[in-house]
This record gives C-alpha cells, sequence and structure tokens, in this order.
C-alpha cells in the first residue's frame, strides 16, 4: 500500500540554528551555568516553536506553549539520563505541552499566563527567550496556499498529526518519533500513514501539487 508524502520546503528558508557540543551543554545545563541555557535556547527555540505551531489547533498560543516547554526543560534537566537524545526529549516535553494545552482549552476558557521576573533582579524566561518573529508558514509566499496548508492541518486528528509533523516536517526517524511520543514503531507506521492520507484527503481539490506544496506517493518504509 503507498502512502502519501506531503512535502512544506518552508524549513529551508529558516536560518540553521548554532552548533553546541552536546556534552558541554549538558554540564552546564546541569550546573545552572547562563551560558548554557541562552545556548540551549539560541539552538532549539525555532526548532521548538515550529513543532508547536504546527501541532496547535489555535496558532496564536504558540508562544506561551514555547515558554512552558522551555520552563520544563530547565527545570527538569536533572532528570534527564540520557537514554534518548537531547533533542528528542524536548520535542517529547513539546508534543506533550501542545497536546496538554489543547486538551486543557476544551474544558477551560482561555487564561493568560504571566511569565514575570521577580524584583530581585533576576533575569525570567521572558528575559532569555526573544520573540520568534514570523511563524514558518509566513515565510510562504501564496498567501491562499498557507491559509489552506493550515486549515489542512487542522482538520487532520492531533494523534496522526503530530506523527506526520515529526516525520516529514521535522525530518525524524521512526526509532526517534516513537522515543518522542512513547509509542511503538508499529504504531508510529501506522499513525504516520493515516496523518498523511488525511493531509492528502484535505488538500484534494483544493491545491494543486507545484513549487510550494507537493504530495506525491510513495512506498512505506
Amino acid at each position: 500500500m503507498a502512502d502519501t508524502t506531503v512535502s512544506f520546503p518552508i524549513d529551508a528558508m529558516m536560518e540553521q540554528a548554532p552548533a553546541v557540543d552536546p556534552a558541554w551543554l549538558l554540564d552546564g545545563l546541569r550546573n545552572g551555568e547562563e551560558g548554557a541555557y541562552e545556548a540551549l535556547v539560541a539552538r532549539y527555540q525555532q526548532p521548538v516553536y515550529n513543532l508547536v505551531y504546527r501541532l496547535m489547533d489555535d496558532p496564536a498560543d504558540t508562544s506561551d506553549v514555547v515558554q512552558e516547554v522551555f520552563l520544563k526543560v530547565f527545570r527538569n534537566i536533572s532528570s534527564f539520563r540520557g537514554n534518548s537524545s537531547l533533542k528528542t526529549w524536548i520535542y517529547r516535553i513539546a508534543v506533550n505541552e501542545a497536546h496538554n494545552h489543547r486538551r486543557w482549552f476544551t474544558r477551560h476558557r482561555k487564561k493568560e499566563i504571566g511569565l514575570e521576573g521577580e524584583d530581585d533582579g533576576t533575569r525570567s524566561l521572558e528575559d532569555v527567550l526573544s520573540d520568534p518573529g514570523r511563524s514558518p508558514f509566513d515565510e510562504v509566499a501564496n498567501r491562499e496556499t498557507r491559509v489552506m496548508v493550515e486549515q489542512a492541518l487542522t482538520e487532520v486528528n492531533p494523534v496522526f498529526r503530530a506523527a506526520v509533523i515529526l516525520r516529514d516536517m521535522e525530518d525524524l526517524n521512526y526509532e526517534e518519533i516513537a522515543d518522542v511520543l512513547q509509542i511503538s514503531l508499529g504504531t508510529v507506521k501506522s499513525r504516520i500513514l493515516r496523518g498523511r492520507e488525511a493531509v492528502r484527503r484535505a488538500l484534494t481539490g483544493r491545491l494543486e501539487p507545484g513549487p510550494g506544496l507537493s504530495w506525491k506517493a510513495q512506498p512505506a518504509e
């Protein structure tokens, strides 16, 4: 059975994240070094923002969720044992936070979550996290195309959407996706197949394949 890959060539327009030595970064984070925190944000802020943006039903909530992701990373770095890569561990937190936010929003009215610093002169997370600026979808020249892509993603079941985004947009392999989502490899492949088909159905008749957006069938790996 063939599956459908939806290609979004928008990430190529984003600047490359700065390289950083993983061992130094982990040691610095565990020792509470400010430079390590800033390096972590510089390396992962944009990828995490991209991921959360695509997972949210309301993209306007992305910045709040990203801030929560980094708060959890900073608070729980001591519990990271290196059984997976730091990237997949951070992505797992991001996926969980996006899921929790969607679930919470369906039960309660939206609230503003403040992250202001205390009056003791210390820096808050809000001071470290810069405004990510335009989202990846804002880089798509054709606004109508971007709107259709966004709509197609929101129509996909969030469970399948996450698998497709991690594979086709974040370029994680199946093992990494299984680690992020805490599911088996077979379930990963099943969710990707179903998610891709859902995106293809949502776009069929609305958008013709072209340079800005295309889909193609390929054998399941």
